[in-house]
């Protein structure tokens, strides 16, 4: 079990290491094309890389309905929040969009607390240092506006996909993730819409089509893999390292600068991390 354990955590360390790296590439390609051709292209693309597995899959005879049943209840959440962080984030500003989506852990942790009703003081402790160490990190500033709401809702919807896929523990992780990104495909109807044909350029298509492979692909499948072994409620402490990871390949990528604060939050996010994985929120 405790072997299991190390993979499960490798594989969602896996999964925010791959997150982490897509902040840049996302920067540059929606400097290119609008956010909704984005989504779009990047859950098509990558469906499309799966798409090979399942169809061989199927013809040998497997069943993948529960995998793919989940995978589009799943999906759904993953949509709209993907939805609610752009509209919300139009509206705010990106430092307190990446906060509010972090607070993701918060949600988790009341479902465990609420429904599960397995809880210890010792992940809470965990939780209060993680959030403590975002707020330093994303620094987010001004007052509690629409964009706020929105994105917040946008919050809701990730807690969710992270229960969704701890409930339905599908045996295909592959199936799985190619089922979860079906909904995110559908933003091509108000994006040709309102937007029109995309004029894309080599760049953007490589880059979205790395996002689209590793970044929503591997990651995923990584996702799906480590819950298998992960509880809830660590999970959403191990996916608030992806701003910490975002920043790192932002510093080693595009140059920027981290502040002091900033580097004591990402340490005590790491600590919290610690805490949470070294007392297991419940048996």
């Amino acid at each position: 079990m405790r072997s299991r354990r190390l993979a499960g955590l490798a594989a969602l360390l896996g999964t925010v290491v791959l997150w982490g790296s897509s902040f840049p590439g996302i920067k540059v390609v929606v400097g290119i094309v609008d956010p909704m051709t984005y989504v779009w292209l990047r859950s098509m693309i990558a469906a499309g890389v799966l798409a090979p597995y399942v169809v061989y899959r199927l013809l040998r005879g497997f069943d993948l309905r529960d995998s793919v049943r989940g995978g589009l209840v799943t999906g759904i959440v993953f949509a709209l929040g993907l939805w609610l962080q752009g509209w919300g984030t139009h509206y705010t500003s990106a430092s307190n969009s990446a906060f509010i989506i972090g607070l993701n852990v918060v949600f988790v942790h009341l479902y465990v607390t609420l429904i599960r009703r397995t809880y210890n003081w010792r992940l809470a402790s965990s939780l209060a240092m993680s959030i403590g160490g975002l707020y330093l990190l994303t620094a987010p500033q001004g007052g509690f506006g629409l964009g706020d709401i929105l994105v917040l809702l946008g919050a809701v919807m990730w807690a969710a996909q992270i229960i969704l896929i701890d409930k339905y523990r599908p045996r295909d992780p592959i199936a799985f993730t190619y089922a979860e990104l079906i909904p995110s495909t559908l933003f091509i109807i108000p994006a040709l819409l309102i937007y029109g044909p995309p004029d894309l350029t080599l760049e953007a298509v490589m880059v979205t089509t790395y996002l689209a492979v590793a970044c929503a692909d591997g990651a995923f499948i990584l996702q799906v893999y480590g819950q298998r072994y992960i509880d809830p409620a660590t999970t959403a402490i191990i996916f608030l390292l992806e701003p910490v990871f975002a920043t790192i390949f932002s510093i080693i990528l595009l140059h920027e600068q981290i502040a002091i604060l900033q580097l004591i939050g990402m340490i005590m996010i790491l600590f919290a991390l610690y805490l949470s994985i070294r007392w297991k929120a419940y048996a």
